[in-house]
């Protein structure tokens, strides 16, 4: 168990070393210093701990348990807590010393292991007697920390961590305790130091403990320890106790013999020869004295003086009394600690007689354990230790190191080539000049397709993908061993410091492993020669002095080399070789690294490489053809015309004089599967248009100046948002006038889907920007799309009769927050995920620095009351013109403060108007606290981190403790809470700033 973890309780007045005699260690004293090592934590200041001149006690009475234990029977009756047993611990098999704490039951008892201090629970069968010489006390000792105690009301959790922090202090380390006292139950009060770092005072500051209060008893406890008196009574056994603390001195028992009954008479004869002169004050204070009297003055002031005289000696009398008594009891109290001494050194002197009769057999088991060990670690190797495995790496990095491949320069240079040649054609606005330059990129295309195909067949045989996993298995090895690499720079002399140490490591341990050989041979032999001398049937004649008289100094030397060569395996590396084997091991991982970065290099250069080999196969020197798309127009082009047709007919037999009902059902079924084969034309048309779009954006950009009839630029200009095929007298409107106070709003249904038609009035210069913000918003939108929390745009279309340009949108009834707030509002949970959703749109919004700018309970959008979205904004107006329309909801603007004051929209404008939106839920006043105070230091996305969107308030835990991470302003909150019915009130008012 020693250097395993498991540990146990020591004696607080005395230990016994086990060093081939029974020893009786000094008492503790005051101030004393003590090298110990820590075995078992009980708590955060309560711990047990060996002294470091008991390793090899220890090492002993392993042996000695090892020995007789298993030949013992268990113990039969009852179990003596007083008594010390032989318990089988139940991790390693191995017999260690214990004492019973508690029975459980018949078969279950409680012991504490008494070398060590860990505690167990074992059966009775693995508790056996020991020897009498093995019945002396404990190794290791209880100490507490000085000054410290653990709080009454500390939790569990921080119990543990106490406990768990002061073994990362002490457990296996070599402290130094310096004694305070001893309580009455054994324990060690002391200070505990690891080098220059006081233990109890980092205990104290990470607040496992408490620092005690002194009482008055504890003040005159640390008077004592300062009279050096007193330091002397403390290293008596038994404490002499003070006169002045008994209850009754009548009880004070004087010692037998001559010597004091003659003291004890001189005292008694004393004491009557005082009474005898001794003379009532009353007598001298006699007033009639007259001047007549024989009596003269001078003989009155005589024998007062007597009288005072004899007052005093009889004050020195009870005083030298007093002390003879405490003389007495001391010489006692000595008397017994000689005779308990005495008994100590026969029981000292028959272990030592024992001892040495079984010096030789203790010294072979020792060896033998050792022996054991060195096999084991002789065994596993040390190949970590001396850097093996890193000097392994720097070969696998050195022979198989990856190379630049030969190829790549020169696909480098052909690829900038030919990507210079693509932005000539992509900014040529003349198709003549275009074609030359599509001539030099053709030339240039074959070039770079022959380079591809050298640079792919030589990375093909360089085994790239086997290299790259040698290499991050190499990684996980190293980092399994040595952790975290730190930075530094790439230095060869780092290397070449790591070699020159392993050589003098190397060397040294050779030289010690060879020392160990020479020993154990040595040994070897002289049991081969012994042999001979006890072996009757040898005829040969052998003195014994030539054989067997320097056992000694062989077991000695053996011992030696042994100890030395388990030292270098199993200690710890200095700081000095620790930071070489640290260093290498950052330049490995760094050329690691790099290599790695290298075939990344290579690799993503590689899958390009095959892409553009496997579109050029199709491509080779000719345009990728727009054919399929010119079909798919034509094909639109029938449908429209049929489609028409029909509108019109429908019309005409609505219009007559007999309409016939059955008639136009018919033609109305059709123009619904016209108007729905319409757009499916357009969806195929729109994934035309997607591939020409990649085609042009990667291999062929001059698509748009070759093919300017299909208008592919305005598509790639528009995010795929703007169609050409699509006409608004296509769809069958109805118009919304109840939504159609700013702009012309029309809703219809196109394969099974509400959509509302929006309608922009545009003009030549309008027209582009239109096209601009809606592509910047609808690629905002693609990004995450269902996630996005914005409106989607369906398609984006320009009236060929009107300066109109129409949007199309999803349609949601009475979706939006004004109407769902009037009619049914939302409740708390509803209100968290609506409004969680709108805080995610404006995250997008923002992501892609776009400001909305009017966001307002009518373009707030509450789905199916539980998912929200943000609604899309006029495109043909700018941020400002959007900002400076003046939103209410209810009777608070939406209008932030700094707008007001002419500064421009900013994202802090829309966190404004959105906290404006919260305002009918109580439940978010904190979040909207930071909305409204702080909105420069808060961001969409620290909104969407808010509490009260990751956990419901209905159901979470009140901690007053833990700070939200939406505001840095907790500690103002009571004070914004206060003044926020004046901030909405000076709003309203038109008064708001920045100060509010």
């Amino acid at each position: 168990m020693w250097g395993q973890g498991h540990f146990s309780r020591a004696s607080a007045t005395e230990s016994v070393s086990f060093s081939g005699i029974v020893q009786m260690d000094e008492d503790t004293h005051y101030d004393k210093v003590e090298d110990v090592v820590g075995s078992h934590i009980e708590d955060a200041v309560t711990f047990w701990a060996q002294s470091i001149n008991r390793n090899k006690d220890i090492m002993k009475i392993g042996c000695s348990l090892s020995e007789v234990c298993p030949q013992a029977s268990s113990v039969l009756g009852n179990l003596d807590p007083k008594k010390i047993y032989g318990g089988l611990f139940s991790e390693d098999k191995c017999w260690y010393r214990c004492k019973v704490l508690k029975i459980i039951s018949d078969e279950k008892c409680l012991v504490r292991y008494i070398d060590y201090g860990n505690t167990e629970i074992l059966n009775r069968s693995d508790i056996v007697e020991i020897p009498l010489e093995l019945q002396f006390s404990s190794v290791a000792k209880k100490y507490k920390l000085w000054g410290l105690h653990i709080p009454s009301n500390q939790e569990v959790t921080q119990f543990d961590q106490g406990t768990t922090f002061l073994g990362s202090l002490i457990f296996e380390k070599e402290i130094k305790m310096r004694i305070k006292a001893t309580s009455q139950d054994g324990t060690v009060i002391a200070q505990a130091e690891y080098g220059s770092v006081d233990i109890g005072e980092e205990v104290f500051k990470k607040g496992f403990a408490e620092k005690c209060k002194l009482t008055s008893r504890t003040d005159i406890c640390e008077e004592k320890k300062l009279d050096p008196g007193q330091l002397v009574l403390r290293n008596l056994k038994s404490p002499i106790p003070l006169w002045g603390h008994r209850s009754n001195q009548s009880t004070f028992s004087r010692p037998k013999g001559h010597l004091s009954e003659k003291l004890t008479l001189d005292l008694k004869n004393e004491n009557d020869a005082g009474n005898l002169m001794t003379f009532p004050k009353e007598s001298l204070a006699v007033g009639d004295f007259n001047l007549g009297s024989n009596v003269s003055l001078a003989k009155i002031k005589q024998d007062q003086k007597l009288i005072e005289e004899n007052e005093k000696l009889k004050t020195e009398k009870d005083a030298l009394l007093e002390s003879y008594k405490a003389l007495e009891l001391k010489v006692e109290q000595i008397a017994q600690e000689l005779q308990q001494e005495k008994a100590a050194a026969v029981d000292l002197t028959n272990h030592l007689e024992s001892t040495l009769k079984t010096c030789i057999d203790t010294r072979m088991k020792n060896l033998a354990a050792k022996m054991e060990i060195l096999k084991e670690m002789r065994h596993v190797g040390v190949s970590v230790r001396f850097g093996n495995n890193l000097s392994d790496a720097i070969q696998v990095l050195d022979e198989g190191c990856f190379t630049t491949p030969a190829s790549l320069n020169g696909l480098e240079i052909i690829w900038a080539e030919y990507n210079l040649a693509q932005e000539k054609i992509k900014t040529c606005e003349y198709v003549n000049e275009g074609n030359i330059l599509i001539a030099q990129r053709n030339e240039m295309q074959q070039k770079l397709y022959m380079s591809v195909e050298d640079f792919i067949l030589e990375v093909d045989e360089s085994s790239l993908n086997k290299r790259l996993k040698t290499l991050q298995d190499l990684s996980v090895s190293l980092e399994a061993v040595y952790g975290e690499a730190k930075e530094g720079a790439n230095s060869d002399e780092i290397l070449k410091k790591f070699y020159d140490w392993k050589c003098d490591k190397r060397e040294e341990f050779t030289n010690v492993r060879s020392e160990t050989d020479a020993s154990l041979q040595r040994l070897v032999a002289w049991f081969q020669r012994t042999l001979k001398v006890f072996d009757l049937s040898m005829e040969e004649p052998l003195i014994s002095e030539d054989t067997v008289d320097n056992i000694d100094e062989i077991l000695e030397k053996t011992e030696s080399s042994v100890c030395k060569e388990l030292e270098i395996a199993l200690v710890d590396q200095g700081d000095a070789d620790k930071e070489i084997i640290l260093n290498t091991y950052s330049q490995v991982l760094q050329k690691i690294r790099s290599e790695e970065r290298l075939i990344a290099t290579v690799q993503a250069k590689y899958k390009d490489s095959i892409e553009f080999k496997k579109q050029l196969i199709e491509y080779l020197n000719k345009s990728p053809s727009v054919d399929h798309l010119l079909s798919i127009k034509k094909t639109l082009k029938s449908l429209k015309a049929r489609l028409r047709w029909k509108l019109v007919e429908k019309n005409n037999l609505e219009e007559s004089d007999d309409p016939d009902g059955s008639q136009i059902e018919k033609i109305k079924e059709e123009i619904t599967q016209l108007r729905n084969n319409v757009f499916q034309e357009i969806y195929h048309e729109r994934e035309e248009y997607e591939m020409l779009t990649s085609l042009a954006q990667k291999w062929f950009p001059e698509l748009p100046l070759l093919h300017p009839e299909i208008g592919l630029l305005k598509y790639m200009n528009s995010g795929g948002l703007l169609t050409m095929s699509l006409e608004r007298d296509l769809l069958d409107a109805e118009p919304m006038k109840e939504l159609s106070s700013k702009r012309p709003l029309v809703c219809s249904e196109v394969n099974g889907q509400i959509i509302l038609l929006k309608g922009y009035s545009v003009d030549v210069d309008t027209e582009a920007k239109v096209i601009e913000r809606a592509a910047t918003y609808h690629r905002a939108w693609r990004e995450a799309e269902e996630e996005s929390g914005l409106l989607p745009l369906i398609f984006l279309f320009l009236c060929k009769s009107d300066p109109m340009a129409y949007l199309m949108v999803p349609y949601y009834p009475r979706a939006n927050l004004s109407t769902v707030q009037t009619s049914m509002p939302l409740n708390s949970e509803e209100a968290l995920k609506v409004m969680k959703g709108v805080a995610q749109g404006l995250y997008t919004l923002h992501k892609a620095d776009i400001i909305h700018g009017s966001l307002h309970q009518n373009n707030v959008f509450a789905i199916n009351r539980e998912q929200g979205i943000v609604g899309d904004f006029d495109f043909t107006k700018s941020v400002s013109q959007r900002a400076s329309v003046n939103m209410m909801v209810g009777d608070l603007s939406l209008i932030s403060p700094e707008l007001k004051m002419g500064k421009p929209a900013s994202p802090s404008s829309d966190l404004y108007a959105y906290g404006c939106l919260l305002l009918w839920d109580d439940k978010v006043k904190s979040l909207l606290c930071s909305l409204i105070y702080y909105r420069s230091s808060m961001t969409a996305e620290q909104v969407l981190n808010a509490e009260c969107f990751l956990i419901p308030k209905e159901k979470s835990v009140p901690n007053p403790e833990k700070d939200t991470e939406y505001t840095p302003y907790k500690k103002e909150e009571e004070i914004k809470m206060e003044n926020l019915d004046k901030c909405m009130e000076k709003t309203r008012n038109g008064e708001a700033n920045f100060d509010c």
